[in-house]
């Protein structure tokens, strides 16, 4: 009797476990297999069942090496991230921003008008994302272009990427912020500012190896009768480093008058500099855009080429509206602003 009782109460026990075994089936829906016509990802359980008690299924996946599953593999499923790039050079922004310079009238570095030149160029920087500070420059009076120009203060537009360290090995890239007392310089000096400020944009976008720091100088237009008293802005920039920021300077380039058309990119050295920046723009210029070799000590490069940073002048194609007060935007050429920014461009991607 006692060996029939126990058989009798295995029996109702074993009936027991399937029947729970049935209603946690039951209870988690009967989620359909991969080939089911019902199968939905938005119907699929977001978490285990409650049920302390594993399906088959779920037993056999515990026992199945987890490297089996290709797609479980983190080699397989993790995607490379793609390195970020920049949003194509884009001319209507830069003629749109000549326009608005141009528009200002003519900008002596001691007037008004220059300081808001200034604030416009800041702003553009800013809104790129670039960390902007104003250095106070002195400017005397003098003779600009034939008109007298009295003394005052202008700024240099200094625009640094997020953690930039001025001791660490970078370049620069420059343009001037004034013009002659007697015209809107859409050429002088609009279209450098804005190439400037385009690839300034593309730069933070796509940093290359080597940081860049863009600067808008100003009063680089002489202020003395016969051409001297130039660059005034570079000038203060340059005595403001440091040595250990000097030597930290790789080379700088001047983007100055980078729009009228022509055949080819001026690419400018000081006479009897080393040459070897100038060469190496060229070189990184020619799958993109026709270059040619000049001389040039008439803008902001001159100053950092005295303390022996190697630097260059991208542009000077000569121009019948030069220093007049024809010089408004109809004068830029949009396949000449978009070449000199392809030059500049790619000789930013070859530093290495």
């Amino acid at each position: 009797m006692a060996a029939s009782t126990r058989r009798r109460r295995r029996s109702r026990t074993a009936l027991a476990v399937v029947a729970l075994l049935a209603a946690a089936t039951a209870c988690t829906g009967g989620a359909p297999g991969p080939g089911s016509e019902g199968a939905s990802p938005l119907s699929a359980p977001t978490s285990a069942p409650t049920s302390s008690l594993p399906s088959a299924s779920t037993a056999a996946a515990a026992q199945t090496p987890l490297s089996t599953s290709p797609s479980d593999s983190p080699s397989r499923s993790a995607s490379p991230v793609p390195p970020p790039r920049a949003h194509p050079f884009d001319v209507d922004t830069v003629l749109g921003g000549i326009r608005a310079l141009a528009g200002i009238g003519p900008r002596d570095a001691a007037s008004p008008a220059s300081d808001r030149a200034a604030a416009y160029v800041a702003g553009q920087l800013r809104a790129a994302g670039y960390r902007v500070t104003l250095q106070p420059v002195a400017v005397p009076a003098g003779v600009s272009w034939g008109v007298r120009v009295p003394a005052g203060t202008t700024v240099d537009v200094v625009a640094d990427p997020p953690g930039f360290d001025p001791t660490q090995p970078h370049v620069v890239v420059g343009a001037h912020l004034d013009t002659v007392p007697q015209s809107p310089g859409a050429e002088d000096n609009a279209s450098g500012l804005m190439v400037m400020a385009e690839v300034a944009r593309m730069t933070l976008q796509q940093p290359g190896a080597l940081p860049v720091r863009f600067v808008a100088f100003g009063a680089e237009e002489a202020r003395g009768g016969n051409g001297t008293l130039y660059a005034f802005g570079s000038r203060h920039f340059v005595a403001g480093l440091g040595a250990s920021e000097r030597r930290a300077v790789r080379g700088m380039v001047a983007l100055d008058r980078v729009g009228v058309r022509a055949a080819a990119v001026p690419v400018c050295h000081v006479g009897g500099a080393d040459t070897s920046l100038a060469d190496a723009i060229r070189r990184a210029a020619v799958p993109v855009a026709a270059t040619r070799a000049c001389v040039n000590r008439a803008s902001d490069h001159v100053w950092f080429e005295r303390v022996g940073i190697p630097a260059v002048r991208l542009g000077s194609v000569p121009y019948a509206a030069y220093h007049s007060a024809t010089d408004v935007p109809t004068v830029v050429d949009r396949r000449q602003l978009a070449r000199s920014g392809a030059v500049l461009w790619a000789w930013i991607r070859s530093l290495r």
